[in-house]
C-alpha cells in the first residue's frame, strides 16, 4: 500500500509540474496549446540520452528544460502571431512530429524498442540511519511549508469571498473551508506515507522526495512571477492584448517568454516522467497526455497554481479508484474499461463546464476559452 501511494505521489507531482507549465501558457497568458506533450518528450529524451553519455543527471535535466524552451521559441516565433485556433492546430502537429521523430530515428532514440537501463537519481544510494532521518526532516520542512502556504492562500481567498459576500449580501461559501481541510489532509497523508517510505528506503522513495522538492520550488517561483509586473502583464494580455499594446508593450515578446517558460517546466516534468517509468518509449508521449494536463488545469481552475496542483491530485485519485474499483463491480469488461474511464472524465468535464466553468478554485472572470 505504501509503495502504491508513493507511486501516486510521484505521478501527481510530475503531472502537477506538467500542468503548471500549461497553466503559464493558457491560464495566465491565454495561449491555447494542444501539443504540450512535445515539451515533455524533448525533456525526457534529452535527459535520458545525455545521462547515458555520462552527463550528471541534474545537468541532463537542465539541458532538457533548455531544449524544451528552445522548442517553445521555435514554435512561438512562427505561430504566436496566428489566431488562437490556428495556434492550437499547429501545436498538435508539432507534438506529433516530435513523437514520430522519436519513433523513427532509431540511431538516436532506439525507436519503438525504447531507451532502457539508463541512470536514475539516487538509484545506488544506500542511506544509513542518519541519512534517512535527514531526508525525513527535509520532508517535514516541506510539509510544514506546504501547510503554511495553504493557510496563507486560505486567508487571502477568505478575505476576498467575505468582501464579495458583504457586497452581494449572501453568506460566505463553505467551499473554501472544505478545500483547505482536504488540502491539509492530503499534505499530511503524503507526509506520513513519505516518512514511512524514506525510512524503509527504496529508489522510488528518493524520487518522490526529489519530485516534491522540485514541485515546491517551481510553484514558489511561479507564484512570485505571476504577482510581479511581468505576471500582471501576462494577465493583461490574456484579458485584452490591445490594452498593453496601446501602452507600448511588446505583446509578442511577452507571449514568447510565457510559451518558453511553460515549455521548460514541461521539459523538467519529462525528466521525472522518464525516471519514474525507468524505460522510455515514443508511445509514452501520445496526445492523451496533453488531454490529461488540460483536464487537470480545467478541473482545478485556470490561472490558479494551487488549482492546477489540486487538479493533478484529483485526477490521479480518480485514476486509482477507477482502475481498482470498477473491475470489482463487474459493470464493464476489462477490454472496454480504459475507454469507459476516459469517457467518464469527459462527462465530468462537461458537467463542470456547465456547473462551474472556472474550475474548482478558478475565477470566472479569468476564463479565456470561448471569448
Amino acid at each position: 500500500m505504501v509503495n502504491y501511494l508513493v507511486f501516486l505521489t510521484i505521478s501527481a507531482a510530475t503531472f502537477a509540474l506538467f500542468g503548471l507549465g500549461l497553466n503559464v501558457q493558457w491560464g495566465f497568458t491565454g495561449l491555447i496549446n494542444f501539443g504540450h506533450v512535445a515539451f515533455m518528450t524533448v525533456g525526457a529524451y534529452t535527459t535520458v540520452l545525455l545521462s547515458l553519455q555520462g552527463v550528471p543527471l541534474i545537468f541532463s535535466a537542465l539541458v532538457g528544460a533548455v531544449l524544451a524552451a528552445l522548442l517553445g521559441l521555435l514554435i512561438g516565433t512562427s505561430t504566436l502571431r496566428l489566431r488562437e485556433d490556428y495556434l492550437a492546430i499547429v501545436t498538435i502537429g508539432v507534438s506529433e512530429v516530435v513523437r514520430l521523430i522519436a519513433l523513427n530515428e532509431e540511431w538516436l532514440t532506439k525507436g519503438a524498442f525504447g531507451l532502457q537501463r539508463y541512470p536514475l537519481p539516487l538509484e545506488n544510494f544506500r542511506p544509513n540511519l542518519v541519512s534517512k532521518l535527514a531526508m525525513i526532516g527535509l520532508l517535514t520542512l516541506l510539509a510544514v511549508w506546504s501547510l503554511w502556504q495553504l493557510w496563507q492562500w486560505f486567508r487571502q481567498q477568505s478575505r476576498r469571498e467575505k468582501l464579495k459576500a458583504q457586497e452581494s449580501k449572501h453568506h460566505q461559501p463553505i467551499s473554501l473551508t472544505i478545500s483547505a481541510i482536504i488540502g491539509a489532509l492530503l499534505i499530511l497523508t503524503v507526509y506520513g506515507t513519505g516518512a514511512v517510505a524514506l525510512y524503509d528506503y527504496t529508489y522510488k522513495a528518493g524520487l518522490m522526495l526529489i519530485s516534491l522538492i522540485v514541485l515546491a520550488l517551481v510553484y514558489w517561483r511561479l507564484e512570485s512571477l505571476v504577482r510581479s509586473p511581468w505576471g500582471r502583464l501576462l494577465k493583461a494580455i490574456r484579458e485584452d492584448e490591445e490594452v498593453p499594446k496601446a501602452l507600448g508593450k511588446n505583446i509578442f515578446w511577452y507571449k514568447l517568454q510565457s510559451f518558453m517558460l511553460g515549455g521548460s517546466i514541461a521539459g523538467i516534468a519529462g525528466a521525472f516522467y522518464a525516471w519514474q517509468l525507468t524505460t522510455v518509449f515514443p508511445n509514452n508521449f501520445e496526445p492523451i497526455i496533453t488531454f490529461n494536463a488540460w483536464t487537470m488545469v480545467v478541473l482545478g481552475g485556470a490561472g490558479n497554481n494551487v488549482g492546477t496542483i489540486l487538479g493533478a491530485v484529483i485526477f490521479w485519485a480518480y485514476d486509482s479508484v477507477t482502475r481498482f474499483v470498477l473491475p470489482q463491480l463487474g459493470i464493464i469488461d476489462a477490454s472496454r474499461l480504459g475507454a469507459f474511464r476516459v469517457m467518464v472524465i469527459g462527462l465530468i468535464l462537461m458537467v463542470l463546464m456547465v456547473w462551474r466553468p472556472q474550475g474548482i478554485l478558478g475565477k470566472k472572470e479569468e476564463l479565456t476559452l470561448g471569448r
